[in-house]
């Protein structure tokens, strides 16, 4: 890889905690152990561009610890490595933006083909360097931001941006909920046609505050969206 990149393994348990440890160094990357929560907050440094976050953590749970890093910064890449394999726990990661939830136990090379896919579609979110004016809103792509039509920006989790984004590119057309998962999850990732949905849901939100509706985001029954965009304002 063309830059060394610094994960942070927030994992209590010591063993698996440290073949990780090695194991990613020896793929090249830069990693720190941290074995408790406020471990974790101490060795989240603005360098750190992957967490791999344990959820079961002897001070507190790596959900609610998530979204206090989420809280701090929204530009890191954030998988699950758990021994939690509940749907709700799983949905809980999913809402804050997470790339990947792997349940373990889990192999080794497994982790670095979900790492590496991970890391494929990050890369194009934060290669992102524009914003989009439609109307009186605004898509602030490249700080995972939208501001309303009351000039209140609101941040996005990666997940919302990247959908935004699909949704964007693909305007006027009509996009099926498959082709939304697959593309920013991945076909063997947990999200359901509800999560999408409840993405959907946060996104109008922000578009409704511009009352001359300069864009909409259109359901399709039994299909999926289509982000409708008036000639004049693109």
């Amino acid at each position: 890889m063309s830059e060394i990149l610094e994960i942070l393994i927030v994992e209590d348990e010591k063993n698996l905690g440290l073949t990780l440890l090695e194991y990613l160094i020896d793929k090249d990357f830069k990693c720190s152990l941290a074995t408790s929560c406020a471990e974790a907050k101490n060795k989240f440094t603005n360098k750190v561009s992957i967490v791999l976050m344990d959820v079961g953590l002897p001070d507190g749970n790596g959900i609610d610890l998530a979204k206090d890093l989420r809280s701090i910064r929204k530009d890191f890449l954030l998988l699950f490595l758990s021994a939690q394999n509940d749907p709700q726990t799983k949905l809980a990661g999913l809402e804050l933006g997470a790339e990947d939830y792997i349940t373990k136990p889990f192999d080794l090379r497994e982790l670095t083909l979900r790492l590496e896919k991970a890391l494929k579609s990050h890369s194009l979110i934060m290669a992102r360097n524009k914003s989009i004016q439609l109307g009186q809103l605004e898509i602030l792509f490249d700080r995972y931001e939208v501001k309303d039509a009351n000039g209140k920006i609101t941040s996005l989790s990666q997940k919302e941006c990247a959908i935004l984004e699909l949704l964007y590119t693909h305007k006027n057309e009509v996009i099926s909920r498959d082709h939304i998962i697959e593309t920013i999850w991945g076909s063997d990732a947990y999200p359901t046609n509800r999560t999408v949905d409840n993405y959907i849901v946060k996104l109008r939100k922000w578009i409704e505050t511009d009352i001359s509706k300069p864009i909409e985001i259109k359901s399709v029954r039994g299909v999926g969206y289509q982000l409708s965009i008036k000639e004049s304002h693109e």
